[in-house]
């Protein structure tokens, strides 16, 4: 019979080797077919009572009976990864051309691998515990898509949990804050309709590119537009433009902006939008333009309830883990914000590293030294709601 320190040696091995797998098999958003396939494979044999697929598109759900009925706590991970080039030459770099796990999702997944691995052995008293492996988190569709599947009604939870690694904090350190945790956002593209004309009169056309400029220094401009929650934040960021053609004959007829906006609250979400839209709308009008607007990847606003954050913070504890309240929000996003507006809801950062590379970084990696410290925390955050204590 093996020593239990070897079999969690093994167990960890095994884990990792499965991360390793992921990492080299990455899928973008709404394509990860082929990664809930390989998730469903590696849970399966901890017998789940019951696996919900296809929710939400690739999303997929194991599910863990307790001993009596109680509570239902739902940990969720991401399936997905991103269209960045991986530049790290280890053996199991990314075998997907221009896509690759640059947020650490197949660290997420991992432990929720191991949470399955956990549940096998000591299920919960009471209640039930579903691990959500939720499909496009990167283009903020995944998250609310499970939460309006028909398929959600029947593992609604009482609770819902996340964890998210997060460079530039020590290793193990567990990141946290009740309210809003991370901020909002949407991305807006603005198209101009003018009229071409031959560039050595362009009197004879309408050339959008005064409206660009105009519209880019007045989002530029943008400072405090009311004041609707504690911590009053707006930042409009553009992130992409084109006028006309490269056709040095011609003066463009065209143009499109696109920006991201972000604040702390939804409802100053709102706001911004507005202001945004009603700048565009009067300078385009002043240049005698049409206009069209479009709005895509919404991000609500994190809230993390009081009562999951005391219990995040309560676990981490007893685990002897580092807690780090921060007093401001992340200006990142994350769709998990959508779980909040159904549930008790919490999300927290597992740091990951002073010196890690940031996320979205072309040279990053999940480290997996993190993968016991995940797992053992979301073991002690479900026995603290399911035990009978």
């Amino acid at each position: 019979m093996l020593n239990p320190l070897i079999r969690e040696v093994n167990k960890l091995n095994e884990l990792i080797e499965f991360r390793k797998y992921l990492h080299s098999h990455p899928e973008i958003a709404n394509n990860e077919e082929n990664t809930a396939i390989t998730v469903k494979e590696f849970i399966q044999k901890y017998s789940p009572d019951k696996i919900i697929e296809s929710i939400g598109g690739n999303g997929i759900a194991f599910i863990f009976e307790g001993e009596t009925e109680g509570p239902t706590v739902l940990i969720r991970a991401e399936l997905d990864a991103l269209p960045i080039i991986e530049v790290n030459d280890f053996a199991y770099r990314s075998t997907q051309k221009g896509v690759s796990h640059k947020c650490g999702h197949d660290g997420h997944m991992t432990i929720l691998a191991g949470v399955a691995h956990e549940l096998q052995k000591f299920k919960p008293n009471k209640g039930r515990v579903i691990l959500l492996f939720q499909p496009a988190e990167e283009t903020g569709e995944g998250a609310e898509r499970i939460i309006n599947d028909p398929k959600f009604n029947s593992i609604k939870p009482d609770y819902a949990f996340a964890l998210h690694n997060l460079p530039g904090f020590n290793k193990h350190e567990i990141i946290i804050r009740e309210n809003t945790f991370a901020a909002a956002s949407i991305g807006m593209t603005t198209k101009l309709y003018g009229k071409t004309s031959h560039a050595g009169h362009p009197e004879n056309g309408i050339s959008p590119a005064i409206a660009v400029s105009e519209i880019i220094k007045q989002f530029n401009n943008i400072l405090k537009h009311g004041k609707t929650s504690d911590l009053d934040f707006g930042l409009v960021t553009v992130v992409h433009t084109l006028i006309g053609e490269k056709a040095f004959g011609t003066s463009p007829g065209t143009a499109e902006i696109s920006v991201t906006l972000r604040t702390n609250s939804n409802d100053d979400l709102e706001l911004l939008k507005t202001v945004c839209s009603e700048i565009v709308e009067k300078i385009s009008h002043n240049e005698n333009l049409k206009h069209e607007i479009n709005w895509t990847e919404y991000f609500p606003a994190t809230i993390n309830h009081l009562t999951a954050v005391e219990i995040i913070e309560k676990s981490a504890r007893e685990l002897n883990l580092t807690v780090n309240k921060i007093e401001v929000p992340f200006r990142w996003t994350e769709d998990f914000g959508h779980f909040s507006k159904v549930t008790k809801s919490a999300l927290f950062c597992l740091g990951a590293g002073k010196n890690t590379p940031q996320l979205h970084n072309p040279d990053y990696d999940f480290p997996d030294e993190l993968l016991p410290t995940g797992i053992k925390l979301f073991i002690k955050i479900i026995n603290t709601i399911c035990s009978d204590n």
